[in-house]
């Protein structure tokens, strides 16, 4: 989908997106990933996404995210961290398949690139995900490992 028709905005979030995109991304992990986690990784993931951690951070303008908008909805949230690690990447359930996770990652990636100076970008994937990534262009640099009850697989992609 070329970006003069896709529907949706994508911009850099505000301070007021920030809790309905919260919402979004645990109503979205419980029900398409939460399944392949312990009790574990699923209370490290909660604790990771609402601690207040991340939104000090943000507020600080320390971690970086994009949201998309259908109309004045979150519906799609792609965030970094530590310079060029994708962090949070989720699309409201309603909304996949639309190309908005696709979207989110290229305007991540050339920010990364254009703006950051980075050369890469890494992630860890959570099993759901991993097909999706690799479509992406990313590659695994580890098998799949098992961190704190999270399943994830590390992944990377060079610019």
């Amino acid at each position: 989908m070329e970006a003069n028709q896709f529907p949706y905005t994508i911009r850099w979030a505000l301070p007021e997106d920030w809790e309905p995109a919260m919402d979004m991304v645990w109503r979205t992990f419980l029900k398409f990933e939460g399944k392949d986690y312990s009790q574990e990784g699923i209370d490290n993931f909660d604790t990771f996404i609402h601690d207040g951690t991340l939104r000090k951070l943000f507020l600080n303008g320390r971690y970086q995210v994009l949201v998309a908008l259908d109309g004045g909805l979150v519906v799609g949230l792609a965030s970094v961290r530590n310079g060029n690690h994708l962090s949070l990447l989720f699309v409201d359930e309603r909304y996949h398949r639309r190309g908005i996770g696709r979207m989110l990652m290229r305007s991540l990636c050339r920010y990364l690139e254009r703006e950051a100076g980075e050369h890469s970008m890494t992630l860890t994937a959570a099993p759901y995900a991993v097909d999706f990534y690799r479509k992406l262009g990313f590659y695994a640099i580890k098998p799949e490992e098992q961190i704190s009850g999270i399943r994830v697989t590390s992944m990377e992609k060079y610019f």
